[in-house]
């Protein structure tokens, strides 16, 4: 197996060996004490962060880009967890891979023939993955499933603030999961908080990207052990 080869299988072996877990989305973080922030995290156990990227043009807002990723590879040892909501992306994810990411996804609706970029980030040393919205058909997705590392379920339209948790989610989750089995990794946005927790672990979520449930408590070692008590195992009944 090449390098790059084996850092995709160190990558993936780290998220199905802590799974479920949480990875706090540091759009809601205090960027000008970054390093306190990510040491802050550390601290409460985290093992990977996740950075959403925004173009506006895919979806409305601008987020961070390259020189942030840089700056976190230089601060922390952390996983890096990139979900890129941008057009184009075959023109920016190896840059991102460059930067310091150990994961990539994408969306099915910037990039309706994925293999030829999923194979590229891959041989580039970043496992790599596709995201859907709420709003596009599974059917957009399905095809490629089997290329993926993980499959980034939205449980919002990516790139709008203050959406309700869209159910959907769970019967998209508890599809994958029981068509594509344990070795494919499930994550999850929009949301997901206490109360949506126990829903998205029941229906087959391991990663789950949270980020005012954690940035807006004072303690994060607090808000992190919350989210952890609520979780639960794959196919157990909830009424959440």
């Amino acid at each position: 197996m090449s390098q790059n080869g084996s850092r995709v299988e160190q990558t993936l072996e780290l998220f199905r060996g802590i799974r479920p877990t949480v990875l706090p989305s540091l759009l809601l973080c205090d960027f000008a004490n970054l390093q306190r922030e990510v040491q802050r995290l550390e601290e409460a156990g985290v093992e990977a962060l996740h950075l959403v990227v925004m173009d506006g043009h895919f979806v409305p807002n601008l987020t961070y880009v390259m020189p942030i990723v840089e700056s976190l590879r230089k601060i922390t040892t952390l996983k890096l967890d990139v979900h890129l909501m941008i057009s184009s992306p075959k023109n920016y994810a190896p840059a991102f891979v460059q930067a310091g990411a150990d994961m990539i996804t994408f969306h099915i609706e910037a990039e309706p023939q994925p293999s030829r970029l999923l194979n590229e980030i891959r041989s580039m040393g970043a496992a790599a993955g596709l995201a859907i919205n709420p709003s596009t058909p599974m059917e957009n997705l399905l095809p490629f499933v089997k290329e993926c590392d993980v499959v980034l379920v939205m449980s919002v339209q990516a790139g709008f603030g203050g959406q309700a948790f869209n159910p959907i989610a769970l019967e998209r989750l508890k599809e994958l999961r029981n068509n594509y089995g344990s070795e494919l990794l499930l994550e999850v946005d929009g949301g997901v908080n206490c109360q949506s927790t126990p829903a998205v672990t029941s229906h087959g979520a391991d990663l789950l990207v949270v980020g005012s449930a954690i940035f807006r408590e004072a303690d994060y070692c607090q808000a992190m052990t919350r989210l952890r008590c609520s979780f639960k195992s794959f196919g157990t009944p909830t009424d959440a």
